[in-house]
């Protein structure tokens, strides 16, 4: 696992339950992280927003919800709206690391994970969330062609071992309620990857 010593981690995802399918492994593996999680989506939506509460309790984290629309219909949102949502949301402080979804996203297609990438990378690059490193999820799917599995030639690759991974499929079926033959149960990863950025270059 990553060893530099962090402590202050930001994890800014767009719906509850991507925190632990897509980084869900690193965080338990790191309980000494003092990690604060933004959900943009489902804030309004009560049984989903309980259980990302008590997700937090097991991986030890502070977090908030937003309630950016996240209706079936994935209508575009507004750049500007998505940036805003997370300066409201996120505390006003530094950090050692932020985390957050890929520009493409990890699978074949979601428009919010792609949006909330766009906007924390712009965010940022223009220095209005203060972080030493960015890592953005490393997953793809072949475009729908199997599961979404780790990048293996990402700079952060780490195959979770069974306890950790056992802990991590736990929230997924257990806390956040999806069946053993749901998308969710059977795409959670047993590899995690991050694509990393530091402070001399700008995310792409």
């Amino acid at each position: 696992m990553y060893s530099k010593t962090l402590q202050s981690v930001a994890i800014i995802v767009a719906h509850p339950d991507d925190e632990t399918l897509w980084a869900g492994g690193t965080l338990l593996a790191h309980p000494d992280w003092q990690c604060f999680v933004v959900s943009l989506c489902r804030k309004n939506d009560e049984n989903r927003a309980a259980k990302f509460y008590a997700v937090l309790k097991i991986l030890h984290a502070q977090g908030i919800m937003g309630n950016l629309d996240d209706s079936p219909e994935q209508a575009p949102l507004d750049g500007k709206q998505v940036e805003q949502q997370i300066l409201d949301l996120l505390p006003p402080k530094p950090f050692d690391l932020v985390i957050t979804h890929h520009r493409s996203g990890e699978y074949t297609r979601h428009r919010r994970h792609e949006e909330t990438s766009t906007a924390v990378i712009n965010l940022w690059n223009e220095g209005k969330i203060s972080a030493d490193q960015l890592w953005t999820f490393a997953y793809q799917d072949g475009n729908k062609a199997y599961f979404p599995k780790a990048s293996a030639n990402a700079p952060y690759f780490e195959v979770l071992t069974k306890e950790i991974w056992d802990k991590k499929y736990a929230i997924i079926t257990e806390i956040y309620g999806f069946e053993p033959n749901s998308w969710e149960a059977q795409t959670t990863p047993k590899s995690e990857a991050f694509w990393i950025f530091d402070k001399s270059a700008s995310a792409p």
